[in-house]
């Protein structure tokens, strides 16, 4: 499974590349906005930290515009992948820029028939929100299950999923275990993954044990 990193802060994401849990990286204008920087500057800078895909979110909401915006941004680094919403417009340009080799990631996926429209398009990717989905009571990581195995019905459809929207391990250990491709998490998250009490206990008693030795490796 690969782990993508949703943010814009390139210091969280050289921390994290460094302990090899950098697969690529999703952003949006929401990000981009938080980091006070011209996104052109932050996706070639994110773009040089990993060789996965970066994922570059357009802001237009027409055809034409998106796909504008599109072929720009893909012109910043040979890894990008162009991020548009699943709208009727986010679709055709998907189509369009899918036609042209630039990998897509088709964004605020709420149901597995938009997943399969976005796979029809071309998408490289496929964006399910599962908290946001989960805010409204309904079961997120229900909608990973249908869009996962929709997919593996039609062998032909190369889209992979993309987990997102991910607020806790819960989500992590559910998406994985259903056989999601991709899931992004924030920093924080990723960090979560890595605790445990039993870990932090475990690791206090051994070194108590040792410093009763009076014994260094070095």
């Amino acid at each position: 499974m690969k782990f993508f990193v949703d943010t814009a802060e390139v210091s969280e994401i050289r921390a994290l590349a460094e302990i090899g849990m950098v697969d690529g990286v999703t952003t949006n204008p929401s990000l981009i906005a938080k980091s006070g920087r011209k996104m052109s500057e932050v996706i070639a800078e994110i773009c040089d930290i990993t060789p996965g895909h970066v994922s570059a979110e357009v802001t237009a909401t027409d055809h034409d515009g998106m796909l504008a915006e599109g072929r720009y941004l893909r012109d910043i680094a040979k890894n990008v992948a162009v991020k548009v919403p699943l709208t009727e417009a986010g679709l055709r340009t998907c189509r369009a820029l899918s036609n042209e080799g630039t990998p897509v990631n088709v964004t605020l996926c709420f149901s597995a028939t938009q997943a399969l429209l976005a796979a029809k398009a071309g998408a490289t990717y496929i964006s399910p929100f599962v908290g946001r989905l989960d805010d409204l009571a309904q079961d997120g990581m229900q909608l990973i299950a249908d869009v996962v195995q929709i997919y593996r019905n039609y062998p032909q459809l190369r889209t992979e999923v993309l987990v997102a929207s991910v607020r806790h391990p819960l989500h992590m250990a559910q998406a994985a275990k259903l056989g999601a491709h991709v899931a992004t998490l924030p920093p924080a998250v990723i960090r979560q993954l890595i605790k445990h009490p039993l870990t932090d206990r475990g690791l206090e008693a051994f070194l108590a044990d040792w410093k009763k030795t009076g014994q260094s490796i070095l």
